[in-house]
């Protein structure tokens, strides 16, 4: 009896023995039902006894093969058990907080996943607001957000990494009856004595609204009455449609019916999206994600800026780009890019 018997033959052995059907064990192991009866003939061979009795009707196990069998699904666990304990352990998923399941974040997610074995889980997960999921990261109970990095307070950033990711134009939502609403694009100063929606009220938000007030300030333009959270595109369509709100956006931004999308130019107003995790963070879903974003932003020329484009001096500095020294914007203090 030989001592270096391949697991194959045996794995072989012991589906027909179950199946007693050579075409049933061969669909099981995703073989052809010829290469299985040579993997048996050989076993037998190895062994040097008959294992199964064929009929044109039938297969049986021999004597030999009836006290072969138990010997037989011992090696197999085995070896089993000896591959599962050289097995990498998976890493645990990775919870990922995109927003909504459009746009640049959720764009990253989906070319991470594609750099990452299928053992390697990357689980979105759809909540707004950078401030509330800055709470989350710290706390272990999320992994990776997007947002306004330097709209989080310094001490909440001293224990968060991130890493840019674009520059994003901002846009407005107008009704489609609304008079800005045939325009292709809107200059900012159309907007003076308008009310736009920027989430007040919302204290998972609170970073996009004081980038916001800062655009707003000085130019005439309104900031709607604070609101509680609105959580889900589904509930955020209903609540808009229902108030008749305008809302101050990025040029990436869900589909709401009887509304239409239009980017705000002259200037061209930038909010700046990071990708934010804890500093402690390791795991070879996050390099993916760190991957993605580099090849995405240098493909897109995510952050460009704009010749004419606004944006706060301390998120110029946070997201690595240079503006010109433009005049002060109101009290945001924005700066004009050249």
């Amino acid at each position: 009896m030989p001592f270096d018997i391949d697991p194959r033959l045996l794995r072989a052995f012991t589906a027909v023995a179950e199946e007693l059907h050579f075409t049933r064990a061969a669909a099981r192991l995703y073989v052809a039902q010829q290469a299985l009866s040579r993997d048996i003939r050989r076993l037998e061979r190895e062994v040097g006894t008959a294992l199964f009795v064929r009929t044109t009707r039938q297969v049986a196990l021999t004597a030999d093969g009836e006290r072969l069998l138990p010997y037989a699904r011992r090696v197999l666990s085995a070896h089993e058990d000896l591959a599962a304990a050289f097995r990498p352990v998976p890493e645990r998923p990775l919870l990922v907080d995109v927003g909504v399941p459009i746009g640049t974040a959720h764009r990253v997610l989906e070319d991470a996943r594609e750099r990452v074995p299928d053992s390697c889980e990357l689980v979105a997960r759809f909540h707004s607001g950078l401030t509330g999921a800055a709470a989350e990261l710290a706390a272990g109970r999320l992994d990776v957000s997007f947002g306004r990095y330097a709209g989080l307070p310094p001490a909440v950033r001293s224990g968060l990494a991130h890493q840019p990711v674009r520059l994003e134009p901002m846009a407005v939502l107008l009704r489609e009856d609304h008079p800005l609403a045939a325009r292709p694009e809107v200059p900012l100063a159309e907007l003076v004595g308008e009310t736009l929606y920027a989430a007040a009220g919302n204290p998972q938000t609170e970073e996009w609204t004081e980038l916001a007030a800062r655009l707003f300030a000085g130019r005439g333009i309104a900031m709607a009455e604070p609101f509680p959270e609105i959580e889900g595109s589904r509930e955020f369509v209903r609540v808009v449609r229902k108030r008749g709100w305008s809302v101050l956006a990025s040029v990436e931004f869900i589909d709401v019916p009887g509304m239409v999308l239009r980017p705000v130019v002259d200037p061209v107003p930038l909010s700046p999206l990071s990708m934010v995790w804890r500093r402690d963070l390791h795991h070879p879903g996050l390099t993916a994600l760190r991957a993605a974003v580099h090849e995405l932003a240098r493909k897109n020329e995510w952050l460009t800026v704009p010749e004419d484009a606004w944006l706060p001096r301390e998120d110029a500095a946070a997201m690595g780009v240079s503006v010109g020294e433009g005049e002060g914007e109101g009290e945001g203090e924005g700066v004009r890019g050249r």
